[in-house]
C-alpha cells in the first residue's frame, strides 16, 4: 500500500489537473474511434428513446435505425434530450465526456484525503474506457450512488433522494442508494423527498408526450425487462455475474437466481449489525463500495462493460485497509486487474478471454472474493475501523 501511495504521490501522476485531463482524454479518445470506426449501437437507441417519446411509439421493440431494443425508463429521454438534437458525432462525444466527467467528479467529492482519491481514479479508469467504448449509462448509475451517499453525509437528503429516483427511473440499479438511509440523520426528511422525487420523475416525461402514453411506457418497461432476464441467463455476453458463473461452471442452466439472491440479501443486511458505526466513515465508505459491487455481482443483466462500477466499489475498499495492507489486499487488488479489468483486453489470448473468462464468466470472481471480504469487515466492525477514521478524513 505505501509503495502503491508513493507512485500516485508524485507530482504528475497526483496532479488534479493531469488526472481530470486523463478522465477526459480517455472519453475523447473513445468517441474519435466511434467517429472513424462507427457508431456504437447503444447511441442510437439511446437517440430513439428521445425521438420514440416525442413520437409516442413503443420503446421496447426493435427498429430498423438499430439493432436490439431498448430497456431504459421512459424519464431517459429527458437525459439523452440535449446529445440526441445534435448531430449524432457531436452528440456521442459529448455523451462520452459527460459520462466520464460525471464520475470523475462523483469520486472527486468523496470525503477522503486527495491522495486516497487519486487510488481511486485510476484503478477504474481501464473499465472506464471499456465502457464508454459501448456509450454506456454505467458511469451515470456509479456517479449517482457514490452522490447518494455524498448528499446523505452532508445530510442533504434531497439530493441523496433526488439521485437514487433518478438512477432508478433509468436503470433501477440505484435503488440500492437506500443502503445508505439509515446513515440519514433525518430519515423523515428522506422519505418524504423520495415521494416527491418519485411522483417528479413519473411525471416529467408527460411533458413532452402526454400521460396516457407515459403510463403505457412504464407497462411496457416492466415487460420488457421481464423478457430481458430471461434472455440474460441464456447469453454468454450478459449475466456475468455469481449466478452466472455459478450456472456456467456447474451447467445448472435452469438454476433460480432466489437461489444466490436470498443468501446474498441475508449477507448485505448482516453487514448493518454494527449500529455504533454509522457514524464513521470507514464503515460508511466500506458500504459504498459493497453497494458497488452488489448491484454488479447479483444481477442478471451485468455485462463486461457494467464492471466499471465494481472496480470502482473495487478501488474504495483498498483505500480503506489498514495500513500497511496485508498481503491478501493488494493480492486481490492485483487479482482484480488481472481476470476483471484487463482479461478482455486484445492482448490476452483469444482462448482464454472467449474459452475461460467469457464461457464461465470468471470476471465475477475476483470481485466477488473482495465482497466476501468486505461483508466480513462490516460484520466484524471493530479491528477495521478503529484506526482508519483519522487516517483517511480530509
Amino acid at each position: 500500500m505505501n509503495k502503491v501511495l508513493a507512485f500516485f504521490s508524485k507530482p504528475l501522476f497526483s496532479d488534479r489537473k493531469f488526472i481530470f485531463s486523463l478522465w477526459m482524454l480517455v472519453a475523447l479518445f473513445v468517441s474519435m474511434k466511434h467517429i472513424f470506426r462507427g457508431f456504437s449501437n447503444n447511441f442510437l437507441i439511446f437517440r430513439g428513446v428521445f425521438y420514440h417519446v416525442i413520437d409516442r411509439v413503443n420503446l421496447y421493440v426493435p427498429y430498423p435505425e438499430y439493432f436490439d431494443t431498448n430497456h431504459y425508463g421512459p424519464v431517459f429521454s429527458l437525459i439523452i434530450a440535449p446529445f440526441a438534437l445534435l448531430p449524432v458525432e457531436i452528440g456521442n462525444m459529448l455523451w462520452c465526456l459527460t459520462m466520464a466527467f460525471v464520475l470523475f467528479y462523483a469520486i472527486y467529492r468523496l470525503p477522503v484525503a486527495w491522495h486516497y482519491r487519486v487510488i481511486i481514479l485510476y484503478i477504474p479508469l481501464h473499465d472506464l474506457f471499456t465502457s464508454l467504448l459501448s456509450v454506456q449509462t454505467n458511469p451515470l448509475i456509479a456517479a449517482l450512488i457514490i452522490g447518494s451517499y455524498i448528499a446523505v453525509r452532508k445530510e442533504k437528503e434531497g439530493w441523496a433522494a433526488c439521485f437514487i429516483i433518478l438512477g432508478l427511473f433509468i436503470k433501477l440499479y440505484t435503488i440500492i442508494g437506500l443502503a445508505f438511509f439509515l446513515f440519514s440523520k433525518n430519515k423523515r426528511k428522506f422519505i418524504l423527498y423520495l415521494i416527491l422525487w418519485t411522483v417528479i420523475f413519473f411525471v416529467l416525461p408527460m411533458f413532452i408526450s402526454s400521460p396516457r402514453y407515459i403510463v403505457q411506457c412504464y407497462i411496457d418497461w416492466y415487460h420488457s425487462l421481464v423478457g430481458k432476464n430471461v434472455e440474460n441467463t441464456n447469453s454468454l455476453m450478459q449475466d456475468i455475474s455469481v449466478m452466472g458463473m455459478i450456472r456456467r461452471i456447474f451447467s445448472l442452466r435452469t438454476m433460480s437466481n432466489l437461489f444466490v439472491l436470498i443468501p446474498a440479501l441475508i449477507l448485505f443486511g448482516m453487514q448493518y449489525i454494527g449500529r455504533k458505526w454509522y457514524g464513521n466513515l470507514s464503515y460508511q465508505l466500506s458500504l459504498l463500495a459493497s453497494s458497488l459491487l452488489f448491484i454488479v455481482l447479483f444481477s442478471s443483466g451485468s455485462e463486461s462493460v457494467s464492471y466499471v462500477m465494481a472496480m470502482t466499489g473495487v478501488a474504495i475498499w483498498f483505500v480503506v485497509q489498514d495500513r500497511p495492507s496485508g498481503w491478501w489486499a493488494v493480492f486481490l487488488l492485483v487479482f482484480c486487474f488481472v481476470l476483471t479489468s484487463f482479461s478482455n483486453a486484445d492482448f490476452i489470448p483469444k482462448f482464454i478471454r472467449h474459452g475461460l473468462v467469457r464461457d464461465y464468466a470468471l470476471k465475477a470472481l475476483p470481485c466477488f472474493l473482495v465482497w466476501l471480504a468486505l461483508v466480513y469487515q462490516l460484520i466484524i466492525p471493530g479491528k477495521n475501523f478503529t484506526k482508519n477514521e483519522e487516517i483517511i478524513k480530509e
